[in-house]
């Protein structure tokens, strides 16, 4: 089969606007509610529109020794692109293009199945086979760049003129759904993919500037006789809607809820959809409006000014790794446990975040210095929610047991996924136990905050990573609860009725480092009182 270049072109743009923006049209189409002629008239003017706009950059680059090439390149990238997309309602912007670069074996193993087999030989290798197998007609330079030229100004004519009579139209149905640009495909994951190679600090070489080097302990340090455990806890996607601490009719809590000490922030909210930018995000010292991956990456954070007073920090994770937020403190992965009664397959169920803490207690009675833990939960990270817990905790039943959403109904899908929350619920009672254990001789305190939340089918959406202006609260609004032992309250000076009190007001990832600094008396220009959630109840000279 020969053909020009124009027409293969104009070819390939009808198999992209039709074959594989099926989620545009859906959404474009919904947002229309066409009954007349005039609407509809509306929608085959967009597929015109982008029709030419999408026909003029291509052919541009239709050219030899480039056009095969690159359009195999989209071929190999869009079928993925679309697949996450139809099944999980995923939007793509940058930080789903972090995500991607950030993921590891596990998580992607989680995310295969036959279907997304099928997306990428149907929408991507089939395609590049007829690609491969065409040939392409090109005329003499001077003839082709004329064609090409007329080709583009022709477009460009069209588009002007659809634009005369449809620029307000189109304008204002974009500007007030935002969420278009990032469904249609390819424009949307080559805008965020430079978006992201722009202003990622993985890529670039990044100077750490220090934060903090006027810290020291403040003078309530002088009066305490023995050493703490102060335990931060980053949940994975637990969303705050599901917590029966917080309403939620199911009892996902039921060991948690027995605990009268227990402090529940009921309106507490992320900084990201997603870890990547949820995690470092809430260990640096920038706001939510302010934070960006190489702001935070450039400077240090939290866990850095704490090990700079003399606290003896560790990360210990059971997920894809801290993101930046632990590099320059003690770290350590559970990758490499092989305990056969909580790991299986290369994974380990969260409890295996708490082998280490009685001996790190024992050590502590012995007079060791004071102490701050970070524990990395695996939680409810998605779509295989089945593997998040061990067979005793599936509570609601039928659950669903595939990776493949699609496959489970609604409520299976919904009992799964209450199912990693009942087992979070059991780690976390777990874990304060073992603190209660021991807070006749060290002080121990238990600080626990998801990094984001999860959306489970509402209004078509899975999974996370929606961008933040238009995620729904599903995936921003999260559980935060905490835990101190009677001693830890006297030697921080916190009124843990006080705090009960303000539990209920509205709180997010932006009060975290402030926070945790001044739980600990860590005195640093870097402290914000105002963002500090204890400083009223905690009170100090």
């Amino acid at each position: 089969m020969v053909l020009r270049s124009e027409r293969l072109t104009a070819l390939f743009v009808l198999f992209l606007l039709s074959a594989c923006n099926m989620v545009f049209w859906q959404k474009f189409i919904a947002l229309q509610q066409p009954n007349t002629f005039a609407a509809w008239m509306f929608i085959a003017i967009g597929f015109v529109f982008l029709f030419l706009v999408f026909n003029a950059i291509l052919t541009l680059i239709a050219v030899p020794y480039v056009l095969k090439p690159t359009f195999t390149a989209i071929l190999l990238v869009t079928p993925f692109i679309v697949y996450f997309m139809s099944q999980y309602g995923v939007m793509i912007n940058a930080e789903m293009v972090q995500n991607a670069f950030e993921t590891n074996h596990g998580e992607a193993r989680d995310l295969l199945t036959f279907k997304m087999l099928l997306y990428v030989l149907l929408l991507g290798i089939v395609p590049i086979v007829l690609l491969w197998r065409a040939q392409i007609e090109f005329r003499p330079f001077k003839h082709e760049a004329k064609v090409k030229s007329l080709v583009i100004l022709g477009s460009v004519l069209l588009l002007g003129t659809i634009a005369a009579g449809y620029y307000k139209d189109f304008a204002s149905v974009f500007r007030n759904h935002r969420e278009l640009r990032y469904l249609l495909t390819p424009s949307n994951y080559i805008q965020a993919t430079s978006k992201y190679l722009r202003n990622s600090a993985a890529l670039t070489p990044v100077e750490v500037k220090p934060i903090g080097e006027d810290a020291k302990l403040g003078a309530s340090w002088q009066k305490v006789t023995r050493p703490s455990l102060t335990v931060l806890v980053v949940g994975e996607t637990a969303r705050a809607a599901n917590f029966s601490l917080n309403g939620y009719e199911r009892d996902t809590n039921a060991e948690l809820k027995k605990i009268p000490a227990l402090i529940n922030f009921s309106q507490f909210s992320s900084c990201g959809t997603d870890t990547a930018v949820s995690v470092p995000c809430m260990f640096s010292m920038f706001e939510r409006s302010d934070y960006s991956d190489k702001l935070g990456k450039s400077h240090q954070g939290l866990l850095d000014i704490l090990q700079r007073v003399g606290l003896a920090v560790n990360w210990r994770d059971n997920q894809s790794g801290c993101k930046g937020a632990c590099d320059r403190v003690p770290n350590e992965s559970t990758a490499a446990e092989s305990d056969p009664a909580l790991c299986r397959d290369g994974e380990c169920w969260d409890e295996i975040l708490l082998q280490k803490i009685p001996a790190q207690l024992a050590e502590l009675e012995k007079g060791k210095q004071s102490a701050v833990l970070v524990l990395h939960m695996m939680g409810s990270h998605g779509p295989a929610y089945y593997k998040r817990y061990p067979a005793q905790f599936a509570q609601f039943k039928p659950y669903c047991q595939t990776n493949q959403l699609d496959k489970c109904s609604q409520a299976e899908i919904l009992n799964s996924y209450d199912n990693t929350l009942r087992y979070t619920d059991h780690v976390l009672a777990s874990l304060i136990k073992m603190l209660q254990e021991k807070q006749d001789v060290v002080d121990t305190a238990m600080v626990y905050v998801s990094d984001h939340g999860e959306s489970i089918g509402e209004r078509g959406l899975y999974l996370h990573g929606s961008p933040y202006v238009i995620a729904p609260d599903y995936q921003t609004h999260i559980p935060a609860i905490m835990w101190f032992s009677p001693q830890y309250q006297q030697s921080r000076g916190l009124n843990a009725a006080c705090l009960k009190q303000k539990a209920a007001q509205a709180y997010s990832h932006d009060n975290l480092f402030h926070s945790m600094l001044g739980l600990l008396d860590v005195q640093t220009t870097a402290y914000q009182r105002k963002l500090d959630l204890f400083a009223a109840c905690q009170p100090r000279s």
